[in-house]
């Protein structure tokens, strides 16, 4: 067991919030409980997740995608007024990191993609913190064969646009909708660039640079930070923590 204002202050530090200038606020966003045992974690705070954790008694839900995103309605109506009413009603905490889960060295969405795809940072290519990272593949690989990895081990067939290298041995990449930093990634001479998302134009830039483009889902490439984070929340405060995955083709 945790309290809610003690677990806050330490996500707060962890993640380093400050650092960040964010589309949403950053950590609590509707309060419930101040004592915290059941902690349920996921990507999106939908409807789906918020009975989920509902039903499994949780005291806190945490997510990377939560509420109250810039030029969004601000009323609290609709769809919004029954996610909220559901929280409040059960007494539950909703916490939310966007970019700071991005970013984080070793629990955040980039680096634990990085774990899964056998990749290796070198560079940091966005923002400071970086949210873009820039490396090295384990193994040199073909853009197929890339494809074929990323398939296996996130469950996901990615869109593959080829490009010019034979092999991909550098590659840059940020999870989530990332796609319009392409042409900054392009600036780095690496081989391929990886994200969730793809727009109309994404795909002229890869062809007219030549960069392998792997767009591999929004939500496959950002499960793995509230993952990981829960787990070391579990083993740090001694918290009961359930991960659930509402799937998303996005």
């Amino acid at each position: 067991m945790v309290r809610r204002d003690e677990l806050l202050r330490y996500l707060h530090g962890l993640l380093n919030v400050d650092a960040f200038s964010d589309y949403c606020p950053n950590g609590l966003q509707v309060e419930g409980r101040a004592e915290i045992r059941k902690l349920v974690c996921g990507v999106t705070a939908c409807q789906a997740l918020v009975d989920a954790a509902v039903a499994a008694g949780a005291d806190a839900l945490l997510v990377h995608h939560g509420y109250f995103w810039k030029g969004e309605q601000p009323t609290i109506t609709g769809l919004k007024r029954r996610r909220v009413q559901a929280l409040l009603e059960a007494g539950i905490n909703l916490l939310a990191y966007h970019l700071p889960l991005d970013a984080h060295p070793q629990l955040g969405n980039n680096a634990q993609l990085a774990q899964r795809l056998g990749l290796t940072a070198s560079d940091g290519l966005v923002g400071e913190p970086a949210i873009v990272l820039a490396g090295s593949v384990d193994e040199p690989v073909s853009g197929e064969g890339f494809a074929a990895r990323i398939a296996d081990r996130l469950q996901r067939v990615p869109l593959h646009i080829p490009g010019r290298a034979a092999e991909i041995r550098c590659i840059a990449w940020c999870s989530g909708g990332a796609q319009g930093y392409i042409g900054q990634a392009a600036t780095l001479g690496v081989d391929a660039y990886l994200t969730g998302e793809v727009s109309e134009q994404t795909v002229h830039i890869a062809r007219e640079t030549g960069l392998h483009f792997f767009a591999a889902g929004h939500h496959a490439t950002e499960r793995y930070g509230a993952q990981a984070l829960g787990a070391h929340l579990a083993e740090r405060f001694a918290l009961q923590v359930e991960f659930v995955d509402i799937d998303n083709p996005a």
